[in-house]
């Protein structure tokens, strides 16, 4: 009876990964929740299925679609009005993203919604196109620098953890819902990523 009670107890206080408060999809875990997970390479995959977390959320995806133009909304509905990527990732000529898009979040007057803004404002390019694409091939497509615009890692922690628009996805305006956590923390579990090798989920 002793033996079962104690298999019961090693399962129930064992059962739980370390970084098992990760699994709310609209928090984000602080990187020495992952401490626990001895294999350096194990570990550095944690942290960045965590960072999925913001990836694969709506204000990251509704602006790095892999075909068409951006959508909008935690839905991810059609933009509206209809628009294009363009030459540049900023709209066809005579309706570039800036024509909508001022420097700063609108909130309408009408409702509780809003139009976005941030100077820039512009789609991701398609090389780094998110929409469908498996967590896995997106950690390898962000450490490319043919595909991620030639950043280092270094330089994509910069950008992670201080870019203007990349931390407009905690600041979305009225009627959206910000990407899980901060920037701050973002940023955070991007260097802890870093710095046990940048390995990427299977």
């Amino acid at each position: 009876m002793k033996s079962a009670l104690s298999l019961i107890a090693a399962l129930t206080l064992g059962a739980a990964p370390a970084f098992a408060q990760s699994d709310a999809p609209d928090v984000l875990a602080a990187p020495d929740s992952f401490a626990d997970i001895a294999d350096e390479n194990e570990r550095s995959v944690a942290l960045f299925t965590e960072m999925g977390k913001v990836l694969t959320h709506p204000r990251c995806l509704n602006c790095h679609p892999v075909t068409g133009g951006p959508t909008q909304g935690d839905d991810m509905a059609p933009h509206m009005p209809p628009v294009i990527r363009g030459d540049a990732d900023f709209g066809a000529p005579g309706m570039t993203c800036n024509t909508c898009h001022g420097s700063e979040n609108v909130e309408f007057t009408s409702d509780a919604g809003s139009i976005p803004g941030h100077e820039p404002w512009a789609l991701a390019p398609v090389s780094m196109g998110w929409v469908g694409v498996g967590l896995g091939d997106i950690c390898e497509q962000i450490k490319d620098p043919d595909r991620n615009g030639g950043k280092t890692l270094e330089e994509l922690h910069v950008h992670n953890a201080e870019d203007g628009l990349v931390g407009w996805g905690w600041e979305p305006g009225a009627g959206r819902t910000p990407a899980p956590g901060s920037q701050e923390q973002f940023g955070q579990l991007t260097r802890a990523w870093i710095d046990t090798g940048a390995a990427c989920p299977g």
